[in-house]
């Protein structure tokens, strides 16, 4: 039964922001809640898009389910309009351990279709995937069951197909062995394939692996484990892989690096076939800003066929490391394979971060009129309930992202800071020092050069400023600063000339120190 939500429908909340960043002067930003209300939920959103249906009018249709406080099972959703509505459809319960109430089909749910036929699952299957766990009598996690799921009927009911692999142990235990975080897919050959973390090879040095099993035959058995990413020396924990396929038909894999030399940072590793990412040792690519700003914890990766011919590969986080925004409130944002630095883009939803349940494992889909529909969990504006994870609800928003805004706040600095303001377009932005001495170089990706316009938002901070800018070496002329409403900020338009690949922009200072919000650039007409 659909629990009545305590949560209005457009959620806008002002609080008092207490985190404060080390290295970075904050004029002190609010925490803004925004989003519309779907459902009562901890965290943990997966979604898919329905593309194998026959019925016309089922183009819009898409699948969610996340996770729920409680043994109800696992809450999916529907909508038939592009994610604009949201209408409950059902739990989906633990049938492998039917009638036994401490087992409950409950954590990290993976829903996805297959785009091939595996073993004699035919294309268009539903899979979900999800972890199920047994409690003691306090209530407590003893035993995890990474099962999967199959449904024909766009996901109306659920077959049990197999359990892909057992673990026991409280997650809080020390010396517990426990499974989690399973993530489907199907290889070329058609083999299925599953990622998870295991916690199953501790007497071998490794507090936490992350770990592949294949299936020949669609998912009813599976063969033996492999490992992906294990770090050793049994105190780093790298955990909660999500997989996508890139144009060049390479995989990445994303994980977060919990007790790592950056806590819960997020990397990356590639792979050709989906089965080999290299020597387990090593961590992959960091992703991180040339300000020196990180997602960490919970990731998701996904690619999207916009931007270039590489498209762009973004990154979401529960939180952030660095400058970044602790309350995990950006994307993360790559168009050059992953190469190079990372970009920021503000989320649709903007939530609240009051227990690290908020923001964990969120969802990101790319939609026809190309706005980007994101689901994520929220802590709860009720402030006489608390900031408990129990509490939290799952909002979902649509937006445009733009991937041709590069913020001042992720540059590379010299003699400037990042500051928190509320007027800026994500939140922060960076004070440039006086010329000669302060600067920021933005090393940016365009798959294809030519005159651009580079558009600067800057303010000066009470005296005139009008910033210098340099492209590749050539300095640009600087253009005439307008009002860029009654915002109190200033927009300056200015042509350069962009190499094909990668380019290297440098906005200097000016006579005195002043704000720099963004650098937007955009092929000239």
């Amino acid at each position: 039964m659909r629990r009545t939500p305590c949560y209005p429908r457009t959620v806008c909340l002002l609080l008092a922001m207490a985190a404060t960043h080390a290295a970075c002067a904050q004029e002190q930003a609010p925490d803004v809640a925004s989003g519309e209300f779907l459902a009562n939920g901890t965290g943990y959103a997966s979604v898919v898009q329905l593309s194998q249906l026959t019925d016309a009018d089922a183009g819009g249709r898409l699948l969610l389910t996340f996770e729920q406080s409680g043994m109800a099972g696992l809450p999916l959703y529907v909508s038939d309009d592009h994610g604009k509505s949201w209408h409950y459809m059902q739990n989906v319960v633990d049938q492998e351990h039917a009638g036994e109430p401490a087992w409950q089909l409950r954590w990290q749910p993976n829903i996805s279709e297959l785009d091939r036929d595996s073993g004699d699952l035919k294309r268009g299957t539903l899979l979900l995937a999800a972890n199920a766990t047994r409690n003691d009598a306090k209530g407590h996690v003893i035993e995890e069951d990474l099962q999967l799921y199959t449904s024909i009927d766009q996901g109306k009911t659920w077959h049990y197909r197999s359990s892909i692999v057992r673990g026991g142990g409280h997650p809080e235990d020390k010396d517990n062995h426990g499974v989690w975080e399973p993530n489907v897919h199907v290889l070329d050959d058609g083999r299925m394939i599953v990622y998870y973390s295991s916690e199953q090879h501790k007497d071998q040095g490794f507090n936490q692996i992350l770990a592949h099993k294949l299936s020949r035959d669609g998912g009813k058995t599976w063969g033996a484990e492999a490992m992906d990413v294990g770090v050793p020396g049994g105190v780093e924990r790298p955990g909660m892989a999500v997989v996508t396929r890139l144009p060049d038909r390479r995989y990445v894999m994303n994980f977060e690096d919990i007790d790592g030399p950056e806590n819960g940072k997020i990397h990356l590793k590639f792979s050709a076939d989906g089965l080999d990412f290299g020597d387990p040792a090593n961590r992959g690519i960091p992703v991180q800003t040339e300000g020196s700003a990180w997602p960490a914890a919970c990731p998701v990766v996904s690619w999207f066929p916009v931007g270039g011919a590489q498209g762009v590969i973004v990154v979401s986080g529960e939180r952030a490391g660095g400058n970044g925004d602790a309350a995990g409130r950006s994307l993360y944002w790559n168009n050059n394979g992953g190469k190079g630095p990372w970009w920021e883009v503000p989320a649709p939803v903007q939530k609240i971060t009051g227990n690290i349940h908020a923001g964990w494992t969120q969802a990101l889909l790319l939609q026809q009129d190309g706005k980007f529909l994101h689901i994520t969990s929220s802590s709860s504006t009720d402030l006489q309930r608390g900031w408990k994870a129990a509490y939290n609800v799952m909002l979902y928003a649509s937006a445009s992202l733009n991937f041709n805004r590069y913020e001042a706040e992720d540059a590379a600095r010299t003699d400037a800071v990042v500051v928190g303001n509320p007027r800026a377009s994500n939140r922060r932005m960076a004070r440039i020092a006086a010329g000669p001495y302060g600067k920021l170089q933005f090393d940016i990706h365009r798959d294809h050069g030519g005159t651009h316009v580079l558009r600067l938002r800057y303010e000066d901070v009470g005296l005139t400023a009008t910033p210098r800018i340099n492209v590749n070496g050539t300095p640009v002329a600087a253009g005439i600063g307008k009002a860029d409403g009654d915002s109190g900020w200033e927009v300056m338009d200015v042509s350069a000339e962009l190499k094909d690949g990668d380019n290297t922009i440098v906005i200097g200072g000016a006579e005195h120190a002043y704000d720099l919000d963004y650098v937007e650039i955009d092929p000239a007409r």
